[in-house]
């Protein structure tokens, strides 16, 4: 099976006629993505890894409940976003009962969310692009989670505004909003590097 020929449906109806190749191929489709999504959500890239193993177990198990009467992409991000807001719950509780014991700065040295591709190796320009790329990702980071997770969908995994609507499940007049919002606050946060 070519799985870059072979739509996301297509895979889905295939592991649910019980094809557990299919399922291969979607987690070799979705983990990055995925992954992506969920750890500039969370910020933590242990929990986000511990959510997006979770998601493909949800996708595992409830493979019979998927209908195509939505895209795979929105309901495998519905499950995902579902579980991120979950863990951000209890991470407050956590830090609420814990007093303060707030969440932990670590970050992937490694990680590369946005890929800043440029054919003439410069080290120095390479060096700026990966400042002003995590002072983006910071920035982000920072946003109140229902600018964040429309900023992350729209611009960085670059779902469509319906699509973005269909996982947070709010109309789409508001994922517009949100979008224009988000933006405005990282573009006064960010008009020293404009």
């Amino acid at each position: 099976m070519n799985d870059r020929t072979v739509t996301d449906e297509e895979l889905i109806r295939r592991f649910q006629s019980g094809e557990d190749g299919a399922f291969d191929l979607i987690v070799a489709r979705y983990r990055g993505p995925l992954f992506n999504f969920i750890y500039r959500i969370l910020g933590d890239p242990a929990f986000s890894e511990d959510i997006l193993q979770e998601t493909f177990i949800r996708v595992w198990t409830n493979r019979s409940s998927y209908r195509e009467i939505a895209k795979f992409s929105t309901w495998i991000y519905t499950i995902a976003g579902n579980l991120t807001k979950s863990e951000l719950r209890r991470q407050k509780i956590r830090r609420w009962v814990f007093l303060g014991g707030g969440k932990s700065g670590n970050s992937r040295e490694d990680e590369k969310p946005l890929d800043i591709v440029d054919d003439n190796a410069d080290p120095e320009r390479d060096l700026e692009r990966r400042t002003i790329q995590r002072r983006v990702d910071a920035e982000i980071a920072k946003l109140p989670l229902v600018f964040r997770e429309v900023i992350v969908l729209r611009d960085v995994q670059e779902l469509s505004y319906e699509e973005i609507g269909s996982i947070l499940q709010i109309p789409l007049g508001t994922v517009k909003s949100r979008v224009n919002r988000g933006r405005a606050r990282l573009q006064e946060r960010l008009k020293d590097l404009l």
